[in-house]
């Protein structure tokens, strides 16, 4: 399993070196979802089950939307005077209500054995 955390250290710094002289390239690489990918090919890996796949896209499929107010901070922070560090704290703080709201008042989803 040590090769996941090979493809995401290999994302990262594809990303950070690519977006140093094209922005627009590493934000296209940003929004690949790499991670994705390769956590359902370990998941299949393990499992072999359908239904663990499809609840896992499922839920994927709803949290991703609820994790982008992250961005909205970063994007507006020179128009709101935000430097890195602030920008990258409200965004967290955005985005941990969201997927905590949805995690508190969404509906719930059965554990695995109940």
């Amino acid at each position: 399993m040590w090769w996941r955390a090979v493809i995401a250290g290999l994302v990262v710094a594809g990303v950070s070196e690519l977006a140093d002289r094209f922005p627009r390239l590493g934000a296209l690489l940003l929004t690949l979802p790499v991670v994705s990918i390769v956590a359902f090919i370990a998941v299949w890996q393990k499992e072999q089950d359908a239904s663990t796949i499809s609840r896992l896209a499922r839920e994927t499929l709803v949290l991703v939307p609820l994790g982008l107010p992250f961005f909205v901070p970063l994007a507006f922070s020179q128009r709101l005077g935000l430097n890195f560090w602030s920008a990258f704290g409200v965004g967290v703080g955005l985005a941990s209500v969201t997927i905590g709201l949805w995690f508190w008042l969404g509906p719930q989803t059965p554990t695995p054995g109940s």
